[in-house]
Order: structure tokens, then sequence, then C-alpha cells
């Protein structure tokens, strides 16, 4: 499943809210941030089984093809077939991920913006909600 949403205002010191349901079969799901689907600021990527991972959280950017170097969480609250919730807040160094048990992940702000406009979710999941506030 493709859930992109375009021409957003998302910025430092807002929140976007994003709650769903994880498929029974999913194998990983993405939520990216960026300003399009090649400009992609925060790729945050729950891998179940997939990419040769298994139950992993990985983060990325991508500017224009060029993937970064990968960051790896080993904290891993997602469970196939369960709702799930996830806030994501910024500022132009860092992305902080606050995870379904409470939790808190952080990413560099790779590209230091204070404002995104493409909010795009790929993979094993059903959106429920996108918020920003």
């Amino acid at each position: 499943m493709v859930f992109t949403v375009k021409d957003i205002s998302f910025q430092a010191g807002t929140e976007l809210k994003i709650s769903g349901k994880v498929k029974s079969d999913c194998e990983g799901f993405s939520i990216n941030v960026g300003h399009d689907s090649d400009s992609v600021a925060l790729h945050f990527n729950p891998r179940f089984t997939q990419c040769g991972d298994c139950r992993v959280i990985v983060c990325n950017s991508n500017n224009h093809g060029g993937w970064g170097d990968e960051h790896r969480e080993p904290c891993f609250p997602f469970q196939q077939g369960e709702e799930f919730k996830v806030v994501i807040t910024f500022n132009n160094e860092t992305f902080y991920i606050k995870l379904p048990d409470g939790n808190m992940m952080s990413f560099p702000n790779r590209f230091g913006d204070d404002t995104f406009n493409h909010i795009e979710v790929l993979g094993g999941v059903k959106v429920n909600s996108i918020k920003v506030k």
C-alpha cells in the first residue's frame, strides 16, 4: 500500500502523528518525510523480515538517489496485525521519533531544513490517520 500526502506543511516544532494497523503478513513498511519521493530527509523503516533484517528499525535519508549511512534501532515495538501510533517532531538538526511503546529514538536532519511538504507511507500497513499539529 502507498499513502502519499503532498503539499502539507510539516514545520520544525510541530508534530506529525501517524496511526494505523500493521498487516498480519507485513515484512516491513516505511514512513518517508521530505520534499518529494526522491528527496527524503527521514526514511523510517521498521523491518519484520525485510532486506535480510529481522525485527529492526532502519532510518536513512536519500538526496536524489544518494542514500546516506543507515542508523539501526534495536528497539522494535511493532507487532504484525496490531495497531500502532508514531509521533515525529524535528528541528533543523534532529528528527525525534516516539515509538508505539513510548520509547524515543532520534535521527539527524541531514538536510538541515525546517519545513517539509511530502509524507509517504509504504508497505504492509493500513493508515488510519495522519495529523500535523
